[in-house]
């Protein structure tokens, strides 16, 4: 790689961490700003204050607990981080998302955004941008008891991993070891098709690094999900879940994501959200890293 390009990429990445860090630490309460008004709404156990919708293949499933049988359910949240002088940064965060339970039925639609810019006296550009994502997700639930056949779909556009626009479709089945109004365990096994069209940036960079890709790219993986929450108190609940999609004809195609989330109500509909999300791709694309970390502390407000 050419030196210029080893000075833009390093200078990109540290511009990243500093600007995602404060994106991280303030969105949260932009969110609870933003949302002020209307309370009047029931209890329910702390969100878990994501601002991710399209990761991995699939999200889980969320199947309601107790005897709730219908239900609808609106959450829109949205923050925003403005800095100048010395140091001036842009940061606005936004998502909604919309669930339908009717008996045995469920559908859901979910919409996220995250973007940034930063920069400094000293920086020759003014604000570079640093993290630019928009993704949907569309998913339907049957629940039968123990078992659910679902069907997802969703998109993302990622201009920080070379994507213009990730498609994937998710048909699967999801099953409840454990299903008690506290604690759920459960398993999803299903087939995921993953359609990317790659950004021109990322072909320019992948040609510079000897390593050229084509503009678009589809894969036919399984999917394996394991995840489990428990509402420790009416204060407190945890979750996590562990993914891993494997391409049918490529082995070395493989994806593992992890997620971790503990929630902590604090008045009314508000809560603090304490996040970690670990994305491995072994199969990156040239100049894009193989694992991204992600911690976040939120504050939330939720609709019910």
């Amino acid at each position: 790689m050419k030196p210029a390009q080893t000075a833009r990429l390093v200078r990109r990445s540290t511009c990243q961490y500093q600007a995602w860090t404060r994106f991280q630490s303030v969105a949260g309460v932009g969110v609870a700003t933003a949302m002020l008004a209307g309370s009047a709404f029931a209890q329910e156990p702390a969100s878990t204050g994501a601002t991710e919708v399209a990761v991995g293949g699939v999200q889980s499933a969320e199947k309601p607990t107790g005897e709730e049988t219908d239900a609808t359910t609106v959450n829109i949240a949205g923050g925003a981080l403005f800095a100048a002088g010395n140091s001036k940064s842009l940061a606005i965060t936004g998502g909604a998302d919309a669930r339908v339970r009717r008996r045995a039925n469920q559908g859901k639609a979910s919409f996220a955004a995250n973007y940034a810019q930063s920069g400094n006296q000293e920086a020759d550009n003014g604000l570079e941008v640093t993290v630019e994502n928009y993704q949907g997700n569309l998913r339907f639930d049957h629940f039968i008891h123990s078992v659910a056949p679902f069907l997802s779909v969703s998109g993302r556009h990622d201009r920080f991993q070379g994507l213009d626009f990730r498609l994937n479709v998710d048909p699967g089945v999801a099953y409840y070891f454990v299903d008690q109004k506290l604690q759920q365990f459960w398993g999803e096994l299903g087939y995921d098709l993953q359609h990317d069209i790659r950004s021109e940036q990322a072909l320019i960079d992948a040609e510079a690094a000897g390593t050229p890709v084509t503009k678009t790219e589809t894969r036919h993986n399984a999917r394996l999900y394991v995840g489990y929450t428990n509402e420790i108190n009416t204060m407190v609940t945890f979750k996590t879940g562990i993914e891993y999609l494997q391409a049918f004809v490529d082995p070395e195609n493989a994806r593992v994501n992890w997620d971790l989330a503990v929630t902590s109500k604090l008045a009314g509909n508000f809560s603090m959200a304490t996040t970690l999300s670990v994305k491995y791709d072994n199969n990156p694309l040239p100049e894009v890293e193989k694992t991204d970390v992600v911690t976040a502390i939120n504050l939330v407000y939720g609709i019910y």
